[in-house]
């Protein structure tokens, strides 16, 4: 280590003299080589959001009484009509069997007035009278029978239950919700992106996505665009299709990666570079020699990394056993 130091000085001054370092006559050693070169590369931004389904709902009920069971729990998977929960409305059914009621009234009454319009012992605007009320009676019934229907809350779709907002003995009215339910199966990403990079972003366009949870990168579809920015943070919701991917779950956190600007970046191979303690280091051949140099690396991107400083573009990079070549150690390039 104490030989190497005045190495790296050299090296981060731009200076080689092999003569000093070479040392005694080393083999030469077969390498595999790649030019330093500029590569064009989408710049992007990261913008945190959240993983949603895109089929959700509050489930409330139609009309008021009082919970009588929950038949639906949190983490259930329900069908579409299937019952999750029950409410008691005596006076709804009070309601039907008043209609009820009345209708078999008004139908005896037609009866009658049939029997009679046959012998002529009534008019004919009795008789009309008589069957306005049959149909009027019919329609309550119908009515009756609708709003009792809504004493039972069944699911919309299929999907999950998530949360239980109402117990057993709580009072349910329409704006209250009982419950949330939502498909698992069709999932989206929700980020509400700055106005700066907005003009970025196109309906249909596909941007990388990463959760926690999945290893690689997702790629999103954008399906919605907020025409509108949001008053207090300034920013606009913008929600992308997400693939189907085992371990995606609604509510996890993510990055989508929106792209802003197209640039050219100095690319070296991952393989390249060699890190001692807090130095990243490459071996540059020059005059068929090994010669140490000091850089400062970047973003990793698809196997490369890019060269901040510490390099020029067309230098030949070593590539293969770095860890077996002293500096100043002659090389063979290999094809």
């Amino acid at each position: 280590m104490k030989r190497l130091l005045p190495i790296l000085f050299l090296a981060a001054c731009g200076k080689h003299d092999p003569a000093q370092h070479a040392g005694p006559d080393l083999p030469s050693v077969p390498v595999k080589v790649q030019a330093a070169k500029w590569q064009p590369h989408t710049a992007t931004e990261e913008v945190v959001g959240t993983v949603r389904s895109k089929l959700r709902a509050m489930v409330e009920a139609k009309v008021s009484g009082r919970v009588l069971e929950y038949t639906a729990t949190p983490g259930a998977m329900v069908k579409a009509g299937d019952l999750l929960a029950r409410l008691d409305v005596q006076e709804i059914q009070a309601k039907v069997d008043q209609a009820k009621a009345m209708l078999d009234q008004a139908n005896r009454d037609f009866d009658r007035q049939k029997q009679l319009i046959a012998s002529n012992a009534t008019t004919r605007q009795d008789y009309d009278a008589a069957d306005a009320r049959v149909k009027v009676a019919t329609a309550a019934v119908s009515e009756a029978e609708t709003m009792l229907g809504y004493a039972k809350v069944t699911a919309p779709f299929d999907g999950v239950v998530t949360r239980k907002l109402a117990d057993v003995g709580d009072l349910a009215m329409p704006g209250k919700p009982l419950l949330e339910i939502e498909a698992p199966t069709a999932l989206r990403f929700e980020a509400d992106l700055p106005e700066a990079i907005l003009d970025r972003v196109t309906m249909g366009a596909k941007m990388q996505v990463k959760v926690a949870s999945i290893s690689s990168s997702l790629e999103a579809v954008v399906s919605e665009i907020a025409p509108v920015a949001d008053p207090v943070s300034r920013t606009f919701q913008v929600k992308l299709d997400l693939p189907k991917a085992d371990g995606l779950r609604t509510g996890q956190f993510g990055r989508v990666s929106v792209p802003v600007a197209e640039v050219k970046l100095l690319l070296v191979p991952k393989s390249a570079v060699m890190k001692r303690g807090q130095m990243e280091l490459v071996f540059v051949v020059k005059d068929g020699k090994a010669l140490l140099r000091l850089v400062k690396t970047g973003k990793s991107l698809d196997g490369q990394v890019e060269i901040l400083s510490g390099l020029e573009e067309g230098e030949q990079v070593v590539i293969s056993d770095v860890t077996k070549i002293a500096d100043g150690q002659p090389v063979t390039i290999q094809p």
